[in-house]
């Protein structure tokens, strides 16, 4: 079977009446830029291709997904509603108030929880619902750490934000440096994009730094948008959430305690379940209201079945606690091999390691070539002031998704590879 090719090829002209050009100022994705990279590479090693790039995770599924997706098969033959079921929403309210010691009651499931076909289009579109034409007389910014989600970028450019990347390096804790962001960048910023653990460096923001932040948002006027996709997999302790910070914070008679705020979450990582596509988005009512109005003209809903499996994931807590096992064990294994090379720390979240090798396209090659393990460089997930290097460069990420057995292997190879 030969793979869609739809790239840009060098050489390509487009005519300036066709088109949006905005999509032209974004690089390939990610993953694009890496089969480029690798292309008419044959792996020397005679073995099977360890694949590390991707953060797709290849635990097995819980039984109840496909459980439940058969015994809902009717709806597959219903239009799905844009808000879902009271179900899912019942379900992810609970689990919501559960995990981050809620008051009951205190977050409104019919008002504060919208299903997503997973969070990657959610995050895309949200910048298009948060973006005015301008934002204090200028173009609005759109804020967002350094390495980041392509996603943040790509709903930034095709919003015609300017996207501002923040250095989220050891020196900042991995994460942006909130009191380095000057009132006139705040006052025309209209989206913030926080990834707390961080992808890719597994950084986990304290209360205080999620205080700090929802406080800016509140003052200068933007959404702030907390991806916590990878909250539930964690090494030590659970990742403080945004919700938990923001319902302890004063707030205005009347007032909503998610006022400028929503966080997203996703069954892709917590429930091994990529394919399903579903997540949601909590937080602000007004907003959701108005993002709910945006995805009906722009998404087709949650199918029912997905609906329905999702409701039961979200309820389940026992394949969670089994993930979190064996993704403890990967760790486990690629520390024997790693630590006190490359950088290697324990991240707080996540399961991702941010190697430093010197150059990241340069190892991934060598990788590739002699080893036939393919890892992502950095720098495809940063972007460079003008006049500066691209800070992501001399990085690896490594996505510690294959069995722990695997993981092992193929640290000790990167180790023998790049000595």
């Amino acid at each position: 079977m030969v793979s869609a090719d739809f790239s840009v090829h060098p050489g390509a002209v487009f005519s300036e009446a066709i088109g949006n050009d905005r999509l032209d100022r974004l690089t390939d994705y990610p993953f694009t830029r890496l089969a480029n990279l690798l292309s008419g590479i044959t792996p020397r090693a005679n073995t099977a291709p360890i694949v590390l790039s991707v953060g797709e995770p290849q635990h097995p599924p819980p039984a109840i997904l496909d459980e439940t997706l058969r015994a809902n098969s009717a709806g597959w033959s219903k239009y799905p509603p844009v808000g879902g079921s009271p179900d899912f929403r019942a379900a992810a309210g609970d689990w919501l108030t559960r995990r981050y010691g809620l008051p009951i009651g205190l977050l409104q499931h019919d008002r504060s929880i919208l299903p997503v076909s997973g969070t990657r289009e959610a995050l895309f579109m949200l910048a298009l619902l948060a973006v005015p034409s301008s934002k204090a007389g200028r173009q609005p910014a759109v804020l967002m750490p350094n390495p980041f989600y392509a996603p943040y970028e790509g709903g930034a450019v095709l919003a015609g934000a300017e996207p501002v990347f923040l250095p989220a390096t050891r020196e900042t804790g991995f994460l942006p440096d909130l009191d380095a962001l000057t009132p006139e960048l705040l006052e025309r910023t209209a989206l913030f994009y926080l990834c707390t653990p961080a992808n890719p460096q597994g950084a986990a923001a304290s209360a205080a730094y999620l205080a700090r932040a929802i406080g800016l948002a509140r003052e200068y006027g933007f959404v702030l948008a907390v991806d916590e996709c990878y909250a539930e997999i964690y090494l030590d302790r659970p990742p403080v959430g945004a919700l938990q910070v923001a319902a302890g914070l004063p707030q205005a008679a009347g007032d909503t305690p998610w006022a400028n705020l929503l966080v997203f979450h996703s069954l892709s990582k917590r429930s091994s379940a990529a394919g399903l596509r579903s997540g949601f988005v909590a937080g602000d009512p007004v907003l959701l209201g108005r993002f709910s109005r945006l995805r009906s003209y722009a998404n087709a809903g949650m199918p029912l079945p997905i609906d329905a499996a999702s409701t039961a994931l979200w309820r389940d807590e026992a394949h969670v606690e089994e993930n979190r096992r064996l993704y403890r064990a990967k760790f486990a294994a690629a520390e024997a091999e790693l630590k006190g090379r490359y950088g290697y720390y324990r991240p707080d979240g996540g399961f991702f390691l941010w190697l430093d090798v010197g150059d990241g396209e340069e190892a991934a090659r060598r990788l590739w070539t002699e080893g036939a393990i393919r890892a992502l460089p950095g720098a495809y997930l940063t972007r460079s002031n003008p006049g500066e290097p691209n800070p992501g460069a001399p990085f690896l990420r490594i996505a510690l998704v294959q069995d722990a057995e695997l993981v092992g292997q193929a640290c000790a190879a990167i180790v023998r590879i790049l000595g």
